[in-house]
Formats: C-alpha cells, sequence, structure tokens
C-alpha cells in the first residue's frame, strides 16, 4: 500500500466532496486547509431549504447559458463560496489557508478567495476563466493546478509532492 502524498490526500477529498453536489451541469468540490488540516468543505448547489435543479430544472439549462457565462442566473452556490460562507458560519478562520478544488475558480470565486486570505488554490479540472486567472496573479495567490496528481514522473502515487502540478497557465 502506497501511503497518498498532501495533495493527494486533499484533493481526493476534495472529490468525494463533489459527489454531494445537487447541480445537473458540473459537479465541484473544494476544502480548505490550513497546517495539514481540513478546516471546511463546500459543494456547489443550492442554498439550503431551497428545492434542488433535479426537482425543479436547471435555469441555466432552460435559458440555454452556456458555461461560463452569465453566473448571476443559476439557483446555485459554487463549491468555494460554500466552503467560504461554512468556515464563516462556524467561526473558522481560513486566513492563510489553501484551497483545493476539483475545478478551476471563476472570477466570481476567485475575488471571495483572495479577500478571504487564501495564499494557494489548487484545482484539477480546467474552467476557461482568464480573468480569475489574472486576478490571482495580480493578488499574489498561488494558482497551481494538479493536474493528474496520482502519478508521478516515476509512476508512483503520491510519492514526490513536488511531481504532478505546475503553476497555471495563462492562455
Amino acid at each position: 500500500m502506497t501511503r497518498p502524498g498532501w495533495h493527494e490526500y486533499f484533493m481526493e477529498i476534495a472529490q468525494v466532496v463533489a459527489k454531494r453536489s445537487s447541480c445537473l451541469r458540473r459537479q465541484v468540490g473544494a476544502l480548505i486547509v490550513k497546517e495539514r488540516q481540513v478546516l471546511c468543505t463546500g459543494y456547489n448547489g443550492v442554498p439550503t431549504g431551497v428545492p434542488h435543479c433535479s426537482e425543479v430544472g436547471c435555469m441555466r439549462e432552460q435559458l440555454h447559458i452556456p458555461s461560463g457565462e452569465r453566473h448571476e442566473l443559476c439557483r446555485g452556490l459554487h463549491a468555494e463560496q460554500n466552503a467560504i460562507i461554512q468556515a464563516a458560519y462556524h467561526g473558522v478562520s481560513i486566513k492563510g489557508g489553501a484551497f483545493y478544488i476539483t475545478h478551476k475558480p471563476c472570477i466570481m470565486c476567485a475575488k471571495m478567495i483572495c479577500n478571504a486570505g487564501i495564499k494557494s488554490v489548487y484545482y484539477q479540472g480546467n474552467y476557461p476563466d482568464q480573468m480569475a486567472a489574472d486576478l490571482f496573479r495580480e493578488s499574489g495567490v498561488e494558482l497551481l493546478c494538479l493536474g493528474d496528481y496520482n502519478m508521478g514522473d516515476d509512476g508512483q502515487s503520491g510519492r514526490n509532492e513536488d511531481k504532478g502540478y505546475h503553476s497555471a497557465s495563462l492562455e
């Protein structure tokens, strides 16, 4: 049995968190970590007490809104937003923490992440939002793509913490 590295461990938790998502389009999970301790988690979905999109339909699908556009026309919250809200709700300081997210954040979430005092954002799946990448760069928040974090160059899972991630490209 190979023990996972920290990045792999936290990203796998984010993937499990994403399974709680009620979004019909994309399941996203996020967690905030500080000093190798999980502080809070979040997944995308509607606010507490509101019927899920699986029950009432997806507003974005009904209005034919492409991914990455018109974020305000959605009944749900993003995983990053929910993680930040959960920390505030429970009085947990996330200043200086790191986000692990199954997908690259959008510009709305990037603004919140910067103002929450997060220092690093690790993500796996891409999301086409150049403005978010620019904002992270300008604000000094590290944006790192873990890519296929499971396998390093040596073919071993989680063996080398420095392999399998890189600064996000700004295409």
